[in-house]
């Protein structure tokens, strides 16, 4: 009697075990399938487009093409009244 009792829970064992085996499978290979990447941006060409055509490190004021540098120092003596 202990011997089939001991026999019937190892397979209850083993047949609960691969049942969390497949669960746990389908659970993965659902969740992989529903969410999809995103498309990712394609450059139209080999021509890398700079903000209003100055440059890095410029930007346009009045129309003209001036450092972001010379901003802050004219700002700067602005401030000191040395204009």
């Amino acid at each position: 009697m202990i011997h089939l009792r001991g026999l019937r829970e190892e397979k209850q064992e083993e047949n609960m075990i691969r049942l969390i085996a497949v669960a746990g499978f389908l659970a993965f290979a659902t969740s992989a399938q529903a969410m999809t990447p995103a498309p990712l941006p394609q450059p139209d060409g080999m021509i890398t487009q700079v903000r209003l055509g100055c440059g890095p490190g410029r930007t346009r004021v009045g129309g003209v093409c001036v450092a972001r540098t010379t901003i802050r120092h004219v700002r700067r003596g602005y401030r000191r009244g040395y204009y």
